[in-house]
């Protein structure tokens, strides 16, 4: 079985979303030879680098919500990641482009050690949701890299320029070809589809049809 899957650091469902995955193929003791392949998918490629707008601010305004509404709604989502086990505090994260993230991990598929890219990503997503950091500033971004594995000449020559970003581009262009037009999405075997942080039961019962061919 093989699943590529367009995500988001910034994006809660997609941390909740692909911590099930994982979870259904240790279930299915799948895991270590199933190839799970992050690809790039930016929830919003416009928002600036440096920002001093909230979360609360930047969710309220961009799902036209009130401030009381969007405060509910953030903290229903940091439940529904605890319930995972995951520290999502969405409320304190910074709202910033993610672009920078997305080139250094495919600076990490580039080792072909797919241990070392899922480490590079949980640091990311910890940067972002767990400690409350700019997962644009570059300074943050390094040494959360190089912790995870990475060479930090390595992530500074990719900051210093524009590499990887080519790669990013063509995942999010066979994102669009494909109609994916939100994340999580996962591919299973180039055929099939699941949209969405479904219940990992929802998760484990399509991966166990796939696996058996119950599903055409």
């Amino acid at each position: 079985m093989e699943i590529k899957y367009w995500s988001d650091i910034a994006c809660p469902f997609c941390y909740i979303g692909s911590t099930r995955m994982k979870k259904a193929l240790k279930e299915m003791n799948i895991y270590d030879e199933t190839p799970l392949e992050f690809k790039s998918f930016q929830l919003d490629p416009t928002l600036p680098k440096t920002t001093k707008e909230n979360m609360l601010d930047h969710f309220s305004k961009g799902h036209g919500m009130t401030k009381q509404q969007a405060k509910a709604q953030i903290e229903q989502i940091s439940q529904m990641g605890a319930s995972d086990g995951l520290k999502v505090d969405l409320l304190n994260a910074i709202p910033t482009n993610t672009e920078d993230a997305h080139r250094l991990i495919k600076l990490a598929d580039s080792k072909n050690d797919e241990a070392l890219t899922e480490r590079v990503i949980d640091a990311f997503y910890q940067v972002y949701f767990s400690n409350g950091e700019s997962i644009a500033d570059h300074d943050v971004l390094t040494k959360a890299a190089t912790e995870a594995g990475l060479d930090g000449q390595e992530v500074s020559s990719v900051l210093s320029d524009n590499k990887y970003l080519k790669e990013v581009r063509a995942d999010e262009i066979e994102a669009q070809q494909l109609g994916i037009h939100a994340a999580p999405f996962f591919v299973i075997n180039n055929k099939y589809g699941i949209s969405g942080a479904q219940p990992y039961e929802v998760m484990l019962d399509a991966l166990k049809k796939i696996e058996t061919g119950a599903v055409k």
